[in-house]
């Protein structure tokens, strides 16, 4: 938790840390290691790549949350509808989890990546829409239980309706799904969004990210220059690992209130 903290400071003071700036290019300070004037070295074009690095930040870490946000807040509106409502409609839903499940994923992300202008919110929508159905099944699953528990068929005989059901009774049960799904999704977008990149179908190359970074270094490596890939790679293990683990505690935190949910 202290470190995704440390790295969202990090993200969102980048402009106070440093001053230099990521983008503008200084040819005579090309290929220079690591040095106080400049802890990580520059690149080829002469850019600190310690600024690049902390702005690169912003964009990783903003296309992982919102993409993460996008995926789970369409598989949970999906597995709800279908877990909840059941037949026809379950049906349907599932049938298209399993059609977008089919082809490769990767082929799925270079399509909607090339159909549209490739920016920073195109490949947030190419991640977040290739990502959900996953969270969609394990809502459904959820959801289909939660609707045979006494208190939801109390509400029924009650008179209440079909969105007062979903929206007070079986939405909050889910909260422990989303949670966990939103967590772990933002590590797994970080890294797709760094591969995309890397092959250079990802961010635009005037935006830093830490997969831009890797693929620039690439021309980098053979040559001695490490640090060029080194720094970005560092902050892809640390970042997704610290996701991860903190992921997992949550589950472990969370996992009395299930218990306890799950008996009444």
């Amino acid at each position: 938790m202290i470190v995704i903290a440390s790295l969202l400071l990090l993200a969102l003071l980048a402009p106070y840390i440093t001053s230099s700036d990521p983008i503008v290019a200084s040819l005579d300070q090309s290929m220079q290691p690591p040095s106080f004037q400049h802890p990580f070295g520059t690149d080829h074009l002469g850019r600190d790549m310690f600024s690049r690095v902390l702005y690169g930040t912003r964009v990783s870490l903003m296309v992982g949350i919102c993409a993460a946000a996008l995926a789970v807040l369409l598989g949970v509106a999906v597995g709800l509808l279908a877990g909840y409502f059941g037949g026809l409609v379950d049906s349907l839903l599932m049938r298209l989890v399993d059609t977008i499940y089919s082809p490769p994923e990767t082929i799925l992300l270079m399509v909607l990546v090339t159909m549209f202008t490739r920016n920073v919110w195109t490949i947030i929508l190419a991640i977040g829409l290739t990502h959900w159905m996953s969270t969609a099944r394990l809502v459904r699953s959820e959801a289909l239980s939660i609707r045979q528990r006494p208190f939801v068929e109390s509400a029924v005989s009650l008179g209440a309706g079909d969105g007062y059901i979903l929206l007070h009774h079986v939405l909050p049960n889910l909260f422990y799904i989303a949670v966990i799904s939103v967590t772990l999704m933002t590590a797994h977008a970080i890294l797709t969004e760094s591969f995309l990149s890397f092959l250079g179908l990802g961010i635009p190359p005037h935006l830093p990210s830490w997969g831009n970074m890797l693929n620039e270094a690439q021309r980098d490596i053979m040559r001695g220059i490490w640090w060029t890939c080194l720094f970005p790679g560092m902050m892809i293990v640390i970042t997704v690992l610290s996701i991860n683990l903190l992921g997992a505690d949550l589950k472990k935190r969370l996992a009395p209130v299930r218990e306890m949910r799950t008996q009444l």
